[in-house]
C-alpha cells in the first residue's frame, strides 16, 4: 500500500509519501514540503496548497490519503490557516477519488513511538530509525507527514479498504 501523509499547514504543509503493509517497516518513496508565503492573499495561498497536493497526488498515485486532524490550539489565526490547509488536502485526495483519514496528533505518536505522548523530538527519531534514514527529514513538517503515511500503514490500511469495499457494495459495483 502506498500512502501519501500530509501535515497541514498554510505557509509550510509537509508532504510524505511512503510504501508498506501493516506489521512490516515501510519504505520511503519521498518527502516534501509546500511552502506559501504568508504575505499573498488566502485564495493564492489555497490554491498553491491546491495544485502543489494535486500534482503530488497525480505524481505518486497513493492508494490512500492520510491527514492530520486539525486540533484545538490557543492561536486561533493558527488553527484557522491549519484548517484550511487540512480541507485543501481531503479535497486533493477526494478529488483523486482517494480513501482520506484523518488521524489526531496523538494517534499519530502512540501508531509510531508506543506512546500518545512523543515529543517532536522522539517522532522525529523514529521516523528516521523506521525509514532507515541516513538523517532526519527536515523540516519537522515533512517527518509529521511521514509519520501519519506510517500509521495510515499500520493501522488504517484495513480500515481504509474495508470503507471502500463498503462504498463499491452502496454503489452496487465493483470498481
Amino acid at each position: 500500500m502506498r500512502v501519501l501523509g500530509v501535515d497541514p499547514g498554510l505557509t509550510r504543509c509537509g508532504v510524505g509519501v511512503v510504501e508498506g503493509v501493516p506489521g512490516r517497516p515501510c519504505t520511503l518513496v519521498a518527502y516534501y514540503v509546500v511552502y506559501t508565503d504568508p504575505e499573498d492573499d488566502l485564495a493564492l495561498r489555497l490554491l498553491h496548497l491546491d495544485r502543489s497536493l494535486t500534482d503530488l497526488v497525480a505524481e505518486h498515485r497513493p492508494d490512500a490519503v492520510a491527514v492530520e486532524r486539525v486540533f484545538s490550539q490557543h492561536n486561533v489565526r493558527t488553527v484557522m490557516g491549519t484548517a484550511q490547509a487540512s480541507g485543501v488536502a481531503v479535497l486533493a485526495g477526494a478529488r483523486a477519488g482517494l480513501p482520506v483519514t484523518t488521524y489526531t496528533p496523538s494517534e499519530v505518536k502512540a501508531a509510531v513511538t508506543g506512546s500518545g505522548q512523543a515529543d517532536k523530538a522522539q517522532m522525529t527519531a523514529m521516523v528516521t530509525r523506521l525509514l532507515r534514514l541516513p538523517e532526519p527529514p527536515k523540516p519537522a513538517d515533512a517527518a509529521d507527514a511521514l509519520a501519519l503515511a506510517i500509521c495510515h500503514v499500520w493501522r488504517g490500511g484495513t480500515r481504509s479498504k474495508l470503507a471502500a469495499a463498503a462504498q463499491r457494495a452502496r454503489r452496487g459495483g465493483t470498481r
